[in-house]
């Protein structure tokens, strides 16, 4: 198997990333136990603390489709990535153990977070995301290329909906839902969230279908997903941007004024939290 060096870290690593090897931030081990069933994710879902849960959700393998797509872009890489190592496995959450803030997303990009390990990150999506963050306060960094780079984020958090990178950047039904136990299980563990900033229509169902299983009571009616929209849960505030994808951003559909709006907002919901 050819092994090749991290762009940042050096060592030789295989593509997909084998747990406990030595990847900048890779929270499993070799004894880490796998998901490989919908019924495997629910039992390992329940994890005692949120290192636990992030370890197992970094090595599962429950959705055959998605280990074949995911294994083979890392295999196969993009050209321009040909000689770089791709993390190849499941995104799991990063950021502030204890946050206010969440920001949930759909799944990691094929040659993004699954080539660098990290959520959001290595892609157009993440360059812009990552820029709001830091001009907002949420992030050390105005840029996330890669896991080891030295970026944090700063009571906040990232979760994707989906963990591992679907073809087309479309999920099916049944892999979202064999997924969901492990979003509902992490937000069990941050109970300090109150608001959430959800990226997208699938962000958004995402993040209130989680909230719900996590405990909050359901509403009457489904929330519509809009930009700027917002619906209170319990004690979080779930507040709707437009995903910043290319489509988004380079029409103009979603401007870097529109994006630092929604985090500002957010950081009022935290901050009137905090003094409630």
């Amino acid at each position: 198997m050819t092994r090749l060096p991290h762009p940042l870290v050096g060592g030789a690593f295989s593509s997909p990333v084998a747990p406990g090897t030595g990847w900048p931030d890779d929270p499993a081990d070799p004894d880490t136990p796998v998901a490989r069933t919908p019924d495997d994710v629910r039992r390992l879902a329940h994890a005692d603390t949120l290192d636990e849960l992030t370890a197992r959700v970094s090595v599962c393998a429950a959705c055959d489709r998605l280990v074949t797509w995911r294994e083979d872009v890392a295999r196969d890489k993009r050209a321009s990535f040909a000689d770089q190592p791709y993390w190849g496995r499941p995104i799991a959450g990063w950021g502030d153990p204890e946050p206010a803030l969440l920001v949930v997303g759909l799944a990691p990009a094929a040659n993004g977070g699954n080539r660098t390990g990290r959520i959001f990150t290595g892609d157009p999506s993440a360059d812009w995301l990552f820029a709001s963050l830091h001009r907002t306060g949420w992030a050390t960094q105005p840029t996330s290329e890669h896991a080891g780079d030295g970026q944090r984020l700063l009571d906040a958090r990232m979760v994707a909906t989906v963990r591992c990178a679907p073809p087309d950047n479309k999920p099916t039904p049944a892999e979202r839902d064999t997924c969901a136990p492990w979003i509902a299980a992490e937000l069990v563990l941050l109970p300090t969230v109150r608001a959430v900033v959800a990226l997208g229509s699938f962000g958004w169902d995402g993040a209130i279908r989680s909230l719900v299983a996590a405990g909050a009571e359901a509403p009457a009616r489904k929330p519509k997903f809009a930009h700027a929209a917002e619906v209170v849960l319990g004690d979080v505030t779930v507040i709707g941007c437009y995903h910043p994808s290319p489509h988004n951003t380079y029409t103009g559909r979603l401007t870097a004024e529109m994006t630092d709006a929604v985090f500002e907002r957010a950081r009022r919901v935290t901050d009137t939290a905090l003094t409630d």
